[in-house]
């Protein structure tokens, strides 16, 4: 009843205005006028500010309003029972709006894919606004261009028996779930979005976004299904899709399909048994093209002055292997060229940071250390090279600053890095380490980040389309809204 009744208070906040039957001004500067010159009268409410707008000349006749209900004090709550936002039309200066979701249950890079989305359409068209549904502990740290915004959902995190839990807020899955579901349904409602965007998990996180889905359905939103280049080995994907029902839900509610990537790297939906309608929504964008950011050198970790590597592992919540392996390069080798920037990720253990602190330490110098750097795009940018795992956002920064890279990719729980990184090696825009074939040992690493100063950039390749990615998005979107505006 708690949250049902918070839920009735956030949407009552926006919704308000969509009740009122006052002719809809001229223009935004208009409205704006209106607006404040009733925000000066003496009103009386719990919404004061907004129940200014419905002054009587701006009600709706009482015949064409709800019949009254009272809370547990006795106040008018009918407001705040309103279950359902007004067609958007209605509103002055209405802009596109595009809604991206990302159930970021682990790591970086749901959150850090969508952003790079939401920043090229809003820069894309001076009328759009884009909110990017999270549930990063870490969104907040992030900058988000004008007119992009992010909403926090509850968090939750993978134990190590596979299970799931409440991140921070100690109640049961079931009831963090129910939250989620009810905060994502709000958010749509008062957003009321042309476009949504899923990213990866068509159904959201154990169905939370299956309500929203249909509520975006019936008012004829455009929904779109966005899929890294790479999910998983076929088998194993196949065997999880059935088990979340997941191609149904393609089937029944997206319109187009979003490859961010190229078919000579992986085709993510072949072997799975999907049917022709559905084949035929995909399209293969190109990679997400990242750009160094334009702010203060003062600002983030400040790059060594000699020649460096950039040692990434994204999220860092798998990336102790990598550490480990490249301190001991390091540690076996004292005549490696190549000063090494090392950034643990937020999410690597404690205790594991703490120990290879240690070791970086007696390194002498030739190790620089950070937990954490929201703009990494100017540390590769300047670096000789990167060693990195080949998770999804590395390889698109390794691509758009066209840099040799040595990855060395994780097996599990998922095949999708070491896929990513042998097709990456065929097409010869990466190495790759896999320790099966190459070894683990400490010179195998040695001689993979001495031989950065002569390895070929992926440039060098001349693969068609590699980087077209949010060209292609914004191209798409933009059809879309036109398709919408001739109906």
């Amino acid at each position: 009843m708690v949250l049902y009744r918070a839920t009735a208070e956030i949407q009552t906040t926006l919704l308000i205005f969509a009740r009122q039957e006052a002719p809809v001004p001229n223009s935004p500067q208009t409205w704006r006028k209106e607006r404040a010159a009733a925000l000066e009268k003496p009103v009386r409410g719990r919404y004061p500010s907004l129940r200014a707008r419905l002054s009587n000349d701006a009600r709706p006749d009482a015949r064409d309003r709800p019949p009254r209900a009272m809370d547990e004090q006795g106040e008018d709550a009918s407001d705040r029972m309103m279950t359902a936002p007004q067609p958007r039309d209605i509103w002055p200066g209405s802009r596109r709006r595009v809604m991206l979701y990302s159930h970021d249950t682990f790591g970086l890079g749901h959150l850090r894919r969508c952003r790079t989305i939401a920043h090229a359409l809003a820069a894309s068209d001076p009328e759009m606004s884009v909110l990017i549904l999270t549930g990063s502990p870490v969104a907040g740290r992030f900058d988000f261009a004008s007119h992009v915004d992010h909403v926090r959902l509850p968090g939750v995190v993978k134990l190590p028996n596979g299970e799931y839990a409440s991140h921070n807020l100690g109640i049961h899955i079931e009831e963090t779930v129910r939250l989620r579901t009810a905060l994502i349904a709000s958010a749509d409602a008062a957003f009321q979005p042309d476009m949504i965007i899923v990213d990866k998990e068509a159904a959201g996180f154990r169905g939370e976004l299956l309500p929203t889905l249909e509520a975006a359905k019936r008012r004829g939103a455009t929904l779109v299904l966005g899929l890294r280049d790479v999910l998983d080995d076929p088998e194993a994907l196949a065997a999880e899709w059935a088990r979340k029902g997941a191609m149904r839900t393609i089937e029944q509610f997206f319109d187009e399909i979003w490859v961010y990537g190229v078919p000579q790297i992986c085709e993510p939906l072949s072997g799975l048994g999907a049917p022709q309608k559905v084949l035929n929504r995909v399209n293969y964008t190109g990679y997400l093209r990242r750009e160094t950011p334009d702010h203060s050198p003062e600002i983030g970790l400040t790059p060594p002055h000699e020649p460096y590597v950039l040692v990434t592992t994204g999220g860092g919540g798998d990336g102790a292997a990598l550490i480990d392996w490249v301190l001991s390069a390091y540690e076996h080798d004292a005549e490696i060229p190549l000063h090494a920037v090392i950034l643990y990720g937020p999410f690597m253990a404690a205790e594991k940071r703490a120990e290879f602190e240690r070791r970086a330490e007696a390194l002498a110098g030739r190790v620089t250390t950070a937990s954490f750097d929201s703009r990494v795009e100017r540390l590769l940018a300047e670096s000789v090279g990167a060693v990195a795992m080949g998770g999804y956002n590395t390889f698109c920064e390794i691509l758009s600053m066209d840099k040799p890279a040595v990855i060395a990719p994780r097996v599990a729980p998922r095949r999708e890095q070491l896929i990513r990184a042998a097709a990456a090696e065929r097409l010869g825009l990466a190495r790759m380490l896999h320790r099966p074939r190459d070894g683990e040992e400490p010179e195998v690493m040695a001689r993979a980040i001495r031989g950065l100063a002569t390895q070929k950039p992926p440039s060098a390749m001349g693969v068609a389309g590699l980087l077209s990615g949010l060209d292609t998005i914004v191209g798409r979107a933009a059809a879309r809204f036109h398709s919408r505006a001739k109906r």
